[in-house]
């Protein structure tokens, strides 16, 4: 195709190709489709869309065939493939100049070269980057954007290359200039000054390159070494010296800061424990760091970090005065905070004096020494530096253990530093707390916690609100701690549970109120039922707390985890919260409502510790059960909590539960256990064990139909021993305490096995006494003691032939339960329970649940603490004696191993 010739041509084919009109659209479109492969198109292409003077549609029209043209025919190998002589001219063309005046045309034109740049930089382009850089340090205000606009496409597109070969190239033509390109791109940022139109882009690039430097040292830390010398000097000259001045922006801190942290504590970059050990990389790359950190550097660093970057801004300090609950999220990890230049700062400090402790605890030292007694408060800048190396000392707590003795510090300074009540000295006792709440679990005495309580009621009675809010943060952590003792907190309870109420009605934003919340969840969950007294006020607002939440889900999750610690705090009185607290538990678990992706898994742990604390059942708690059916269908993480609801529900009121809802709760078994792993079986199971346990005859009515598949699986043995185990105990349930239906179970699997039902029962004994190992707890080895002697007395002769696997499980489970009675020196059952008696506790224990309560109950009546096995064993042989005779019962005690005979006789002996 001759350029000149062909240019009115395709500009004709271009113009018809924007029209609306699809006769005249389709033909052209076809046309240029023709022109695709021929040689010469492409140069017409960038010929028309770098004619300003025509059609914007046309000339956009023009750019996205050539861009799509790269795609297609630009490799040497593709069909069709461009000359290399027509690249070698378009290359050129592309970047004659940089002055596109259409912002979308301009963006186009900067992605197509960054495609080119992708297949041909830097070997057969090795002019690119040049150019581009050479036209942002123009004076040309357009051209700088543009050039700029290009390079940042070509950088990420270069970054992203896959192939080793592409990789390597990119590391030798980019990474070992990329300090020189940084360096002008930072001084074209000094040239062109804040409120230039090219420092966004200026910036954006300098932040792309910082981001191949550090994805490079991540991904490839060795291959990296031969760059952390000037890594560190380029980082830390910046940000730790002049140089940086009226340069370095924030982003770019954060980037440079992040570099240095990510050489500090590369574990690539550490020499073992064992010298010998190292790889000789680790020990070339410590080497280097070593030289690098050297002590005034270290030093340097240390006093910059924290008497530069901790101080508060002015910004900070505004936002303190006009909005004081967002500086204090912010400071304590709010969303936006996480993204800033302050917490990036405290974890290099972080880094860099864990690594270096012996170097810059003596300089943090010297100035907490330089700053001791109160500060003038009409001196701003001592304040504020107090308040810098007050942080830096609570961040530092662990590396400075040895070396602060915190407990005298509290005495002598901190305690005379929280008296000072000037309204500018607020910096210094908000930090002051914040930091005694840093310490509180490295290094502080119990017998000064009575002291630290007396400052915690006295601060959330501080004028300011920030300092107040940080108060309560400290109140967390020191009731969080190992070493927290209730009856030392007792006299404070009252008193600083209604100050913080009074901090959770006064505050106004969302995640303000959730910090206070879980504060107060925190201190109910560790005073448990001492906190009776005092939650009334609490009780009333919060009903008022969640309907003003309806927006805001996270701050009703923090409303749901304190109704959790409430409940179990309240134990059976929670029942007066029934009005409001069963809706919320309904509400949260409505898989139809669109709240419950938010509020599910706290809902659910407050609907369980509801049922495990409710004194009895009500009609509105049974009627919350119509949730469960579609929370089972979701099979989530979620489902273990769902099965304890419903042993809950069990335990509660098994005939009431089980009438409602047995049917429906069965066929969602049914469905799951279709589709499920052998743990799910296993939970599963349990639950139909637990109904058995509690209502033998109900439960065996109401899960029915899974029972076969039990029976199945005792008798075809099933392979999985924890499943074998609780199929062994549901039957053993059935056999024990509900045998008429075992029988009619028995009568229904023969008919369907197509076996005589005796023949049934044999291999169903006969595979119990195989797999008695599978089942480990003591009280399911009993059982299948009980059950299987239960079938004694009898003169069915199957029952009769395996008499010596029955025997010998009886005596595995007499050795497992019975121990010697201390008192009388004689053996008894150890499982045995004969009455239910209130457990002493101390302070620091939990009280049992109104559950817990049911449970022992349950137990006194359940054949396995309240019957002997021993005497059960006695009675049963007694019988089938009776039945048999002496001589025929001789006879068939002869069928039992002579050592399992002695062992049986040693357990009957004194009976």
């Amino acid at each position: 195709m001759d350029i000149d010739s062909a240019s009115s041509v395709v500009l004709q084919a271009l113009t018809q190709a924007t029209s609306q009109d699809t006769a005249v659209l389709k033909p052209a479109e076809e046309q240029l489709r023709q022109w695709e492969t021929q040689s010469g198109f492409y140069s017409v292409l960038l010929n028309i869309f770098n004619n300003h003077m025509l059609d914007v549609n046309v000339r956009w029209l023009a750019v996205l065939y050539f861009k799509n043209g790269i795609d297609r025919y630009w490799r040497r190998v593709a069909p069709n493939a461009l000359s290399e002589e027509e690249k070698t001219s378009l290359r050129a063309g592309l970047i004659t100049n940089f002055n596109e005046p259409v912002n979308q045309i301009a963006t186009q034109i900067a992605v197509l070269i960054a495609k080119v740049a992708r297949l041909d930089c830097p070997r057969q382009w090795p002019e690119l980057i040049p150019v581009l850089l050479e036209s942002v340090k123009g004076q040309d205000g357009l051209q700088q954007h543009r050039a700029l606009l290009t390079f940042y496409h070509v950088t990420k597109t270069l970054a992203s290359k896959r192939l080793a070969q592409d990789k390597r190239l990119f590391q030798d033509g980019f990474l070992n200039a990329v300090f020189e390109r940084l360096k002008e791109f930072l001084e074209c940022c000094r040239q062109v000054g804040p409120e230039s139109t090219c420092r966004e882009k200026l910036e954006k690039t300098i932040i792309l390159y910082t981001k191949v430097l550090l994805d490079f040292l991540e991904y490839h830390p060795c291959a990296f070494i031969p760059l952390i010398q000037r890594s560190l000097e380029f980082a830390v000259s910046y940000v730790f010296t002049p140089a940086g001045e009226g340069v370095a922006f924030e982003r770019f801190i954060v980037q440079c800061m992040n570099l240095i942290k990510m050489i500090v504590k590369n574990e690539a970059y550490k020499p073992a424990k064992n010298i010998e050990d190292s790889k000789p990389e680790s020990l070339e790359a410590h080497k280097i760091k070593t030289a690098f950190f050297t002590h005034p550097t270290l030093t340097e660093i240390g006093r910059r970090l924290v008497s530069h970057y901790f101080l508060l801004t002015e910004e900070e300090l505004t936002m303190w005065e006009e909005d004081p609950e967002s500086f204090a999220v912010e400071e304590t990890g709010g969303d936006s905070w996480k993204y800033s230049l302050r917490p990036c700062t405290e974890v290099l400090f972080l880094d860099i004096f864990h690594n270096y402790s012996q170097t810059l605890t003596p300089v943090l030292l010297e100035m907490v020494e330089n700053l001791q007694g109160p500060t003038n408060v009409e001196n701003p800048v001592q304040l504020l530096m107090k308040d810098a190396v007050y942080n830096a000392v609570g961040l530092a707590a662990y590396e400075l253990f040895d070396s602060v003795d915190f407990d005298q510090w509290f005495k002598n300074q901190l305690l005379g530093e929280l008296q000072v009540s000037h309204h500018r000295y607020k910096l210094i006792r908000r930090r002051v707390i914040w930091l005694i709440g840093q310490w509180i679990s490295v290094k502080f005495k119990s017998v000064l916690r009575p002291l630290l309580y007396e400052v915690i009621l006295s601060l959330m009675q501080d004028p300011d609100l920030v300092v107040r809010i940080e108060t309560a943060t400290t109140l967390k952590l020191t009731v969080d701690d190992f070493e927290f003792r209730t009856e030392q907190f007792l006299p404070y309870l009252e008193s600083i549970f209604g100050l913080l109420f009074h901090l959770l009605q006064q505050v106004t934003e969302c995640d303000t109120k959730m910090q206070v919340l879980h504060v107060i969840s925190c201190v109910i969950e560790r005073v448990n039922i001492q906190i009776r007294p005092y939650v009334g006020c609490l009780v009333q607002y919060l009903p008022l707390l969640w309907k003003q939440s309806e927006e805001h889900n996270m701050l009703r999750c923090a409303i749901l985890t304190t109704l959790i610690h409430l409940v179990q705090g309240l134990g059976a009185e929670s029942k007066n919260l029934y009005p409001f607290l069963l809706p919320v538990i309904q509400l949260s678990t409505d898989v139809s409502q669109p709240p419950h992706v938010y509020l599910l898994e706290d809902g659910l742990e407050l609907w369980l510790v509801t049922l495990e604390n409710s004194p009895a059942v009500t009609p509105e708690l049974l009627r919350i059960f119509q949730n469960m059916s579609a929370l089972l269908e979701l099979s989530s993480e979620n489902l273990r909590t769902c099965f304890q609801i419903v042993n809950a529900y069990i335990y509660l009121s098994a005939s009431e539960f089980l009438q409602n809802y047995g049917e429906s709760l069965c066929q969602s078994f049914s469905d799951l256990l279709k589709d499920i792993t052998n743990e799910g079986q296993v939970q599963v199971l349990k639950v139909v064990e637990i109904a058995l346990k509690v209502s033998p005859i109900l439960g065996s009515h109401m899960f029915q139909p899974l029972l076969p598949a039990v029976f199945r699986g005792i008798v075809d043995g099933e392979r999985y021993p924890v499943v074998m185990s609780t199929y062994l105990g549901i039957m053993g349930r059935i056999l024990l305490q509900n045998s008429s239906f075992f029988s009619s179970l028995l009568s229904k699997m023969a008919s369907e096995c197509r076996q005589e039902m005796d023949q049934l029962l044999g291999s169903v004994i006969e595979m119990w006494v195989d797999r008695m190992d599978n089942i480990t707890q003591p009280e399911r080895r009993k059982l299948s003691a009980l059950a299987l002697v239960s079938l004694l007395p009898s003169d069915n002769s199957v029952i009769q032939d395996k008499f010596c696997g029955i025997i010998s499980i009886c005596i595995e489970a007499l050795h497992d339960v019975m121990s010697e009675d201390p008192e009388t020196g004689t053996s008894k059952d150890c499982m045995l329970m004969s009455h239910f008696e209130e457990p002493k506790l101390s302070d620091d224990e939990e009280p049992p649940t109104e559950q817990d309560k049911r449970k022992k109950l349950l137990a006194l009546e359940d054949p396995v603490h309240s019957v002997s096995l021993q005497h059960f064993v006695y009675e049963k042989l007694k019988a089938q004696q009776g039945l048999m005779g002496d001589q025929g019962f001789g006879v068939l005690m002869e069928t039992v191993d002579t050592v399992l005979v002695r062992q049986l006789q040693e357990f009957l002996q004194n009976l």
